[in-house]
């Protein structure tokens, strides 16, 4: 790695721990007024409660667009790096990112009322209501993932098998986005060679600078815990703890 992509890329990890302190403050956000919208819903349905919940609904479609541009944005600095080339004129790291960013959205199905965080404010309100019932203009048999269900890649620690919402102190490795209980992959980074992520057909060597426990991780977890039905995606994941210990004999 050349010195100005070693120096991009310590920029590019500043920057990009503010725009995902952001993030995870917008997360909070529409996590409130979801709950505000339930509390009017649950209230009455007068004029006044579907007026202040319509008006919720008009708030949460604008935080989500800013919300998925500025994880557009993460995912931008983030390719940098990446992307950058050397030049004999000096680089326009604006249009750089800017580039990026309109990539990323263009990939993306996930946009305004489509968005799962637009959908779980619906739902939210919706089942009041109408629990057990699907949406108007949704069809029953429709399964769509939730913005969670979309971050959190395992639901399980794949060492311990304890389950991610149980975790004292969770991480998430950046490579492979895997989460983890902290002691335990500490220990299995150390112990084994080469420590190959134990998750199957992940390729990943884990290395211990790689695990953070980055702003999203603990909203993310506290959503997982709090949502209801169960993620529906979660797996088995063999329990590693005997094969630590029989590492250290």
């Amino acid at each position: 790695m050349s010195s100005v992509t070693t120096k991009l890329s310590n920029t590019a990890a500043i920057a990009l721990s503010e725009v995902q302190a952001l993030v995870a403050d917008m997360r909070k956000a529409l996590g409130s007024m979801k709950s505000l919208a339930f509390e009017y819903e649950r209230d009455g349905k007068s004029d006044k409660a579907h007026t202040s919940v319509h008006n919720l609904e008009e708030m949460v479609l604008e935080m989500v667009a800013s919300y998925e541009h500025c994880t557009a944005l993460t995912q931008a600095i983030k390719a940098v790096p990446e992307v950058y080339q050397p030049s004999d004129q000096p680089t326009d790291f604006k249009t750089l990112i800017e580039a990026e960013v309109n990539k990323i959205k263009e990939a993306s199905s996930a946009s305004g009322q489509n968005h799962p965080l637009f959908r779980q404010f619906r739902e939210s309100v919706w089942n009041v209501h109408h629990a057990g019932q699907p949406m108007p203009g949704e069809e029953q048999e429709d399964i769509v993932m939730t913005s969670t269900q979309m971050s959190i890649l395992n639901v399980t620690c794949p060492l311990t098998g304890k389950p991610v919402i149980e975790l004292v102190d969770p991480v998430r490795c950046v490579d492979c986005r895997h989460i983890y209980e902290k002691g335990p992959v500490m220990h299995y980074i150390r112990s084994k060679k080469p420590p190959q992520c134990p998750i199957a057909g992940c390729p990943r060597v884990l290395q211990i600078g790689k695990f953070i426990c980055d702003p999203l991780l603990r909203i993310e977890i506290d959503e997982l815990r709090s949502s209801e039905p169960a993620v529906p995606n979660a797996t088995n994941i063999e329990d590693f703890t005997d094969l630590l210990d029989e590492d250290d004999e």
